[in-house]
């Protein structure tokens, strides 16, 4: 039994109701019609006898056997009736009569045939007033016909309670399937969830219960899915946190270890320069600087990466502080051909803000649309205010971002570039959620990126 399903039980057990309850009433109801026909029965046999021993009286009285041979065989023209027996005061027979094939087990009624007198004057013979038994009346008879009609009955009874149990039985197990059925969805769905689905949902059925009970599944599905979440992001944050102390200690190392070493190099290399006029356009001297400035922007980012971002905030024209970096950018990248499309307001629009970690943050993400855009490509800066915020949108026309890779340009050291360090981006995400912003990118349909970054207003801002 315990390798049945709840479905299998519940058809069982209403198989086992709807079978006891037809058999206990059919048993009722066949023993109640048998009684009750028995005596219906009885009764009618009685009133045979009652009526031939009224009609025999005169027969018995005279001696006439004819006369009782003819009321006998007319009594067993009933078809129930299969023996008549007339006996006298001794117990004579004066008439017996049987059909020919008759029964031998037959059930017999007694009546007696009583004459009533009185003392008359005029009447021949003197009686005394009362009752005399001059006889009795037996009628034998078969309940053939009452067992056959019962037997008949019986087996309509089973035929209807048959056709009953199976009607409730397929009523029933829609029913049940109907309740069984969302069970069986929340255990095939729990298993594919264990597989990995983790998208997975409960249907909620139909019936109230059923909707609940998968509303509360889905909850809990989401809860768990939530609390990963959480979860995943508390351990890479911890990770990130780890990374972000090793890179501490790294940094120290490289500003005492690497950037005096570097200094001492290029003034080395100026002074070999001066001292053997050496031209500033010879190939190894531009190999030679490039691969210095190269190592001290490397040093430069860690260090700035690796300093606690905790702004000092005072107040700050944030328009001005962003066409001060765009004007700062395209000073360091004049070679370019095709100028930065500003869309600036004049108007002030103060913030409570540190403008130095502001305009590293801003600058990072300037130059990276730069280096995107390539020697030709067209670099736009847009700013917007609205109440309650502040935006700035950064657009260029390179190559744009892998869709699988927009979720982890914000990481720390993560880079599509050789000779990136991965550390601008992060530097910046880091600067404005410290202001209580955010940074946002996706790739435009025109092709290249959009960076977009918001500030919260003030009211009084």
């Amino acid at each position: 039994m315990k390798r049945f399903g709840i479905h299998f039980r519940l058809i069982l057990a209403v198989f086992a109701l709807v079978t006891a309850t037809t058999v206990t009433l059919g048993y009722i109801g066949v023993t109640i019609s048998r009684q009750f026909m028995q005596q219906r029965f009885e009764d009618r046999i009685s009133f045979l006898a009652r009526y031939l021993a009224l009609n025999a009286e005169l027969g018995v009285l005279i001696g006439n056997r004819d006369m009782l041979a003819k009321l006998a065989n007319n009594l067993l023209e009933d078809a129930d009736v299969e023996h008549v027996v007339i006996v006298d005061e001794q117990n004579e027979p004066m008439a017996d009569v049987c059909r020919p094939a008759a029964n031998p087990v037959l059930h017999y009624v007694e009546h007696p045939i009583v004459v009533e007198r009185s003392l008359e004057d005029n009447q021949t013979f003197e009686w005394v007033s009362g009752r005399d038994l001059i006889g009795k009346v037996r009628v034998g008879y078969d309940t053939a016909g009452i067992d056959k009609m019962l037997r008949r009955m019986g087996r309509y009874f089973a035929m209807l309670a048959t056709g009953l149990t199976l009607l409730f039985i397929v009523v029933f197990y829609f029913i049940s399937r109907s309740l069984v059925s969302p069970i069986d969805q929340l255990a095939r769905a729990a298993r594919r969830i264990a597989s990995g689905d983790t998208e997975l949902r409960a249907h909620p059925g139909h019936l109230p219960e059923t909707r609940e009970l998968a509303e509360a599944f889905n909850s809990m599905l989401d809860s768990i899915k939530w609390s990963n979440k959480a979860l995943e992001e508390a351990y890479q944050e911890m990770i990130q946190q780890k990374s972000l102390a090793e890179l501490g200690k790294f940094s120290l190392m490289i500003a005492h270890e690497v950037k005096n070493p570097l200094g001492i190099i290029k003034s080395a290399m100026d002074m070999l320069v001066r001292d053997h006029q050496i031209s500033r356009e010879d190939l190894m001297v531009v190999y030679i600087d490039d691969e210095i400035k190269r190592l001290n922007h490397l040093i430069e980012d860690f260090l700035q990466f690796s300093r606690p971002t905790s702004p000092v905030f005072q107040k700050t024209d944030i328009n001005a502080l962003v066409a001060d970096c765009v004007m700062r950018t395209d000073v360091q990248y004049n070679e370019r051909k095709k100028p930065i499309n500003c869309d600036i307001p004049d108007l002030c629009c103060y913030i409570q803000a540190d403008a130095d970690l502001l305009m590293r943050a801003i600058s990072n993400m300037i130059k990276n649309a730069f280096e995107a855009s390539g020697d030709s490509g067209r670099i736009g800066v847009s700013v917007c205010s609205r109440p309650g915020s502040w935006t700035l949108c950064i657009e260029d026309e390179g190559n744009g971002i892998d869709p699988a890779q927009l979720d982890k340009i914000f990481e720390p050291f993560f880079t599509t570039r050789s000779k990136g360090t991965g550390l601008g981006l992060a530097f910046a995400m880091e600067v404005v959620k410290a202001h209580g912003g955010s940074i946002q990118a996706k790739n435009r349909d025109c092709g290249g990126a959009c960076f977009t970054l918001m500030l919260p207003l003030a009211d009084g801002d």
